[in-house]
């Protein structure tokens, strides 16, 4: 008996992803919890695995395919027996390839099977029968326009997408290498541009004097890396200055919710990272309520899987606000892109010496540009500017951030 590999729930508002590479081939021998395929969607990739032990019989949807939630990817028979495999089929004569579609399941699915989130939960609220709605989507899936249909909606004219423009014939195309984007990318660029369509995003700046902090951490370091075996980095500095600037200035940690202004009592902080498949966010929950070894090994921890590809989707939703780095990678001063429905991102740079006067007396000091982006529909320029030098004034005497003055 085969058991199926099935496409599982996504997330929240994800009901597709891709094919990114099988990780078993045809006859290998699998044990239970092994990972078989990895999927990436438009926020993580994640890893299919074994709900069962035998050998890999079946790949019904090769790499580079979207499959929906409940798609069935292939199967795997019962037992190590070589016999259970699918005979490998005879090599034919070389075929004009045409592009891969995702392959589902031969037999057609039930209206109440494989629905996708947002339709199920449509189907939830109505009180409707799915058995008694014709599906249109893939293999007789229920869409939400069968449901609306069904309870008398008319379908509205789906809006017009704006192709891309042709590039045309390309002179250097034998020098060229086309890729096509990941998931994790045009869902980048799709939420940077909504971001830019749809808030009206301001930037203002400041410059922080990083003397203080850079003494901390050179007199304390060692002794703090021995005690939490973990290192005292700028991060846990700036998330606790940006924390308590944020319960100074709330509109700073609010968002738009149709009319309304939502105002956040909780502090959930995003901590951007690189990773070889594009920036995300994930999220360090109650920030204000952990210490500074709490946050440094929390956005440790985050770091390193985010490179490994191994948050899960509520690790990287539900931010209230954002904090980025482009310091790590030498930016001297950058205008970040705040993270809808967010209305606020710090961004951190480079630490330069500079020459700069005090007390009427020219001194050489390691400084920072620090910049807020933020939506002016909800934040005015006397509270973004404010917020900014609350967060300056906190990282040059970090003092306050003990005693939280």
């Amino acid at each position: 008996m085969a058991t199926e590999i099935v496409v599982p729930s996504l997330g929240e508002s994800v009901t597709e992803a891709t094919v990114a590479k099988w990780l078993k081939k045809v006859g290998d021998t699998v044990a239970v919890d092994d990972p078989l395929v990895e999927l990436e969607t438009d926020k993580v990739t994640l890893e299919v695995n074994a709900k069962e032990a035998g050998v890999l019989k079946e790949i019904k949807v090769e790499s580079g395919a979207n499959v929906e939630v409940g798609a069935v990817l292939g199967s795997i028979a019962a037992g190590g027996a070589a016999a259970a495999v699918a005979p490998a089929k005879k090599a034919e004569a070389p075929k004009k390839t045409e592009p891969v579609a995702a392959k589902v399941a031969s037999k057609p699915v039930s209206n109440d099977a494989f629905m996708s989130p947002a339709v199920r939960k449509l189907v939830d609220d109505s009180k409707v029968d799915p058995a008694g709605i014709s599906g249109t989507g893939k293999d007789g899936r229920l869409t939400k326009g069968d449901v609306l249909e069904a309870l008398g909606v008319p379908k509205s004219a789906p809006a017009a997408k704006v192709p891309a423009a042709p590039s045309g014939p390309r002179n250097n195309a034998d020098r060229e290498e086309r890729v096509r984007m990941t998931r994790l990318r045009q869902r980048i660029a799709e939420r940077l541009k909504d971001a830019q369509n749809t808030a009206a995003i301001l930037t203002t700046f400041n410059e922080v004097d990083m003397s203080h902090i850079m003494a901390l951490r050179a007199q304390y370091k060692d002794g703090f890396e021995k005690k939490h075996g973990v290192r005292l980095g700028f991060m846990s500095f700036f998330v606790k200055a940006a924390v308590q600037a944020l319960k100074d200035f709330p509109a700073v940690n609010a968002e738009i919710d149709g009319t309304d202004l939502v105002y956040k009592n909780y502090y959930d902080i995003g901590v951007a990272v690189s990773t070889p498949a594009g920036l995300v966010v994930p999220v360090v929950r109650d920030a204000d309520k952990k210490s500074f070894a709490d946050l440094e090994k929390e956005i440790a921890d985050l770091g390193k899987r985010a490179r490994d590809g191994k948050l899960s989707m509520d690790e990287l939703t539900g931010g209230t606000f954002t904090v980025t780095n482009g310091g790590v990678f030498g930016s001297l001063m950058a205008t970040p892109i705040i993270n809808p429905p967010q209305a606020g991102i710090l961004g951190m740079h480079k630490v330069e010496e500079r020459p700069i006067a005090v007390k009427g007396e020219v001194v050489i000091r390691p400084m920072m540009y620090i910049a807020l982006s933020y939506d002016h529909r909800i934040i005015d320029g006397r509270e973004s500017v404010s917020f900014l030098v609350r967060v300056k004034d906190a990282i040059e005497d970090p003092q306050r951030l003990l005693l939280d003055v």
